[in-house]
């Protein structure tokens, strides 16, 4: 059976076994190397008062939130495009 990508979508390389996560968008349970994982900062305070703050002198923290979604979330929040076939697998020409 022909293979659709060289790494079969997960970034393993010759480890093995990996563990597994959950999806924070839908809960899947999905090996870590496949899973699609994002970090955002977060801040407690809403964007209207903290720039009031800032303004004032204020040091408002952010914090770094991670979260971890599955290729089908990832695809449907939009974290990941999907490429057109030509685009998917670059193969080399021989002329």
């Amino acid at each position: 059976m022909p293979k659709k990508r060289e790494n079969r979508g997960r970034r393993k390389g010759d480890k093995g076994h990996v563990g597994y996560i959950y999806c924070d968008q839908c809960g899947a349970r999905v090996p870590e190397d496949k899973a699609i994982c994002v970090t955002k900062m977060y801040s407690p305070v809403d964007p209207a008062l903290a720039s009031e703050l800032e303004k004032k002198g204020a040091i408002i923290m952010r914090y770094p939130v991670t979260k971890c979604y599955c290729i089908n979330c990832a695809v449907f929040l939009g974290i990941v495009k999907i490429r057109p076939e030509d685009e998917r697998k670059q193969k080399a020409k021989l002329y």
